[in-house]
Parts: structure tokens; sequence; C-alpha cells
């Protein structure tokens, strides 16, 4: 059990955290033909939009209201019809999401009154569906609003359905990639069952060349999916950060959920693909039965190692969880571990203390340590530390394909296990060739008999 603990300084120094507006802003980006709209200064679009771009690397679609001081101080009623009448006339999105900002929430513009007066003033909006999400910057981290408008969304749109045995509604957490996205579709999917997943980044930012433009999202789950998601037979949520969504599914549509706070690892993968199976009424196909093989053989080679390494995270707290959780699998020593904002999964950790602070914090305390991981911030820290980095989360600006790492399934948690072995082994390499840790005869020769 771990100690949570709140640094009190009075400044983030190399920030860690993102605003809880930027995390809804991203899950609006995962739903088909739709516009985000940040109720707030130019300023805070303009951050979220280079950030998303410098990450995924595609066009972002992102307004804003443009609210100036004398908006701000008048309201921001005017600033906000403007807006969404503008994005209707010129793009025709299906859902207009609109996250607010820590300027208007200071002021307290009453969001859902206006919209419904906006709707009274203008009938020919009956067709676009307005999400409203209250994410102010000063509340809650990234998650915190990827979580809260994933809930907006579902309770906005969702509509109670007849059952569909075969249909299986997935919630994902922000720290997943389009393709951990894409792998968790293709399992569902291998075992006969229709999968809709909201937010589904793997339609609108997977890199794809569009035929056409559109100022709108391209892909995604479509307005008609998320209504549909009330016929399902379950909810699969991952991520902790997902436990609200579901909940607010279930009250309103009376679909059961099963929450998973990770799907990476042995274990976490052994219970998703069980309950599949039983969804299903139908084996596990044997490919997953090869995988899985393959996953403890990668565990046996990895773990000469990573036993007894020192590791330094800095993450979102449901991200933190999954790696941590597959490194001390390994036989890692988590050290130092910092965070963004509070979940209860944090005293499980198996560490002393985890901290919600900031890059600073983790690079006193990294000091040491024989891997770093975190997003692209944190490689200045590691270079004047002199240890390895692993590069996990949102930003990660200085390298290609970062929606494309897969890290969840057996194929997934396989690849990512190989990743950390590779850094130990070229550290090992590169300090002393000969120090190798040749794995012992006996031992291996053992478990390949267990085999």
């Amino acid at each position: 059990m771990a100690t949570v603990t709140h640094n009190k300084k009075a400044c983030a120094v190399n920030p860690l955290k993102m605003s809880a507006p930027i995390g809804a802003a991203l899950a609006f980006l995962g739903l088909d033909k739709c516009l985000p709209l940040m109720h707030g200064s130019q300023g805070c679009t303009a951050f979220g939009l280079v950030l998303f771009v410098r990450h995924f690397r595609e066009t972002i679609p992102l307004q804003t209201t443009a609210m100036n001081e004398v908006t701000t101080i008048l309201g921001g009623l005017d600033n906000l019809e403007q807006a969404i009448l503008n994005i209707y006339n010129r793009a025709r999105p299906e859902v207009i999401g609109i996250c607010s900002t820590g300027l208007t929430e200071t002021k307290g513009d009453d969001v859902d009154g206006y919209l419904k007066l906006i709707r009274k003033r203008h009938p020919e909006l009956g067709d676009t569906a307005l999400v409203y999400v209250s994410t102010p910057d000063y509340q809650g981290a990234f998650q915190d609003g990827w979580g809260k408008a994933s809930t907006r969304i579902l309770t906005t749109l969702c509509e109670p359905r007849p059952r569909t045995a075969w249909q299986v509604n997935v919630l994902p957490g922000c720290h997943l990639t389009v393709a951990d996205i894409e792998e968790i579709r293709e399992i569902i999917e291998s075992f006969g069952l229709y999968p809709i997943i909201a937010p589904d980044l793997s339609g609108s930012l997977d890199g794809h060349i569009p035929e056409t433009f559109l100022p709108t999202t391209l892909g995604g789950a479509s307005v008609e999916k998320i209504r549909s998601m009330g016929g399902s037979a379950i909810t699969i949520a991952i991520g902790e950060q997902m436990r609200w969504a579901a909940e607010a599914l279930q009250e309103k549509t009376g679909v059961p959920y099963r929450l998973f706070d990770r799907l990476t690892g042995l274990a976490a993968n052994d219970e998703f693909l069980h309950l599949l199976s039983e969804i299903a009424k139908d084996e596990i196909p044997l490919k997953y039965r090869r995988q899985r093989s393959q996953l403890v053989d990668a565990m046996l080679d990895a773990h000469f190692y990573c036993g007894g390494k020192k590791v330094a995270i800095g993450a979102e707290p449901d991200l933190l969880w999954q790696i941590g959780s597959l490194l001390t699998d390994l036989g890692c020593e988590i050290e130092a571990a910092v965070t963004t904002t509070h979940s209860v999964l944090l005293e499980r950790m198996t560490t002393e203390e985890v901290l919600i602070g900031d890059l600073e914090d983790l690079e006193q305390r990294a000091a040491g340590c024989d891997l770093m991981v975190t997003h692209s911030h944190g490689r200045q820290a590691a270079e004047r530390l002199g240890i390895p980095f692993l590069r996990m989360g949102i930003p990660m600006f200085d390298r290609l394909g970062a929606a494309h790492k897969l890290s969840v399934g057996y194929r997934g948690t396989r690849d990512l296990v190989f990743e950390v072995g590779n850094i130990f082994l070229d550290n090992l390499h590169e300090n002393d060739p000969d120090s190798w840790p040749l794995p012992p005869e006996n031992d291996h020769a053992q478990a390949e008999t267990h085999h």
C-alpha cells in the first residue's frame, strides 16, 4: 500500500499535468463529425491545438468562443451563441462538444441555461447535438476531463433500447492509444461480438489519409452508434477514469458494466478473455492461447534483466497503474511514482509513496534509478540524470507513431516487455559488455521443461 502525498510548493516546475478541458476536447475528437468548442480565451484553445497536432501529427478541428476581458465580465452568452452558429453554418457537424475553461468557470457562466436559450432562439439547430461538460482548469487533470466528457456524451446521446446479446459497449480511457483501441476491437470481434467504442480515437486520429476534407472530425463513434449503446448486453470500461461513464450509462439504460483497471499484463488479459468467452458462450480462439504462451515466454526471458531494477514513473493515474503494475510483475522496483490527480488506484501501487506533483519532483526522486518512464517532456530530466528513458503517454512529440504504440492484450504486453528488457540490455552493453546477466542454465531449462 502506497502513501499518497500532495506537493504544496508554490508553482509547478516542468509540469507533468495537463488540464481537464484538454482531456475533454480529446474525448470529443473521438466522435464522428464532431467539432469541439472550448468556451474560453483563444490561448486556451491554441495550447490544446498545438499539443494534439504535435502528438498525433494530424489536423485537429478545435474551435474557441474567444472570450476577452469585456465579454468575460458581461457573460459569455453572445460569444457562445455566435460560435455555435458559425460552426453550424460552416461545418454542419452532427455534434458540437463544448468544454468550459477556468476563465468562464470562475466567472460562473450558466452554460446549460445558455444552451436552452440558444436552442429556443435557433430551431435550425434541432438536429445538431450540443454536449456541454464542465471542466475548469483548476480542478482535476487530463484523465478527469476525458472521463467527464465521456459521461456527458453518453448521458446526452444514449437512449434505452431492446438488448442485443452480441453487442458490447467499450469505454476506453485516455491512456489507451489508437493501436490499443484497435487491438481491443479485434479481440472482441474474434469472439463473434460487435463492439461499439466511444470515444473512438482509432477512427478519427489513426493517421489515415482522408478521401475528402471536412472541417469536422473524420471517423470515430457516430451519434447513431452511441444512441444504440443503450441496447448492448454489457459495457466494458477500461481504466478507473471510465467508472463514472459506465455507471451513468447503467443508470440511464440498465446496461450492466464490468470495469478493468488495466488490459496490460498476464492476469488482466486472462480475465478479459474469460469475460468475452462468457458473453459469446464460446471458447477462447486458439490464436490467443498462442499469444498467451508467447507472453509468458517473453516475461521469462525479460525478468533476468528487469529483476531488481529501480524505475521512476510520471503519468496520469490510470497509465501509472498500468505501467507500474507490469514493471512490478517483471520484478522491477517502483522507486519514484509521480502523478497528476487523485485516484483510488494510487494507494494500491507497490511503492512507498505516490506523489501528486510535477516533473521536477520526478527528477529529484529518480536519481540513481535505472529507468525513467513519462511523456516527452521528461526527456531532459533523464538526460541530466544519465538514465534510460521510456516515452509513455501524451504528449509524445519527439517520436513518430505515438498513436500506434501498442501496450494492451497479450501482443501489446509482450512487445512492451521486450521494449523494457531491451532498454536494460542496451544500458548494460554500453556500460560493460562483460556484465551481461546471462540466464541461469538450470532455471531456464526448468522453465522450458515446465512449458
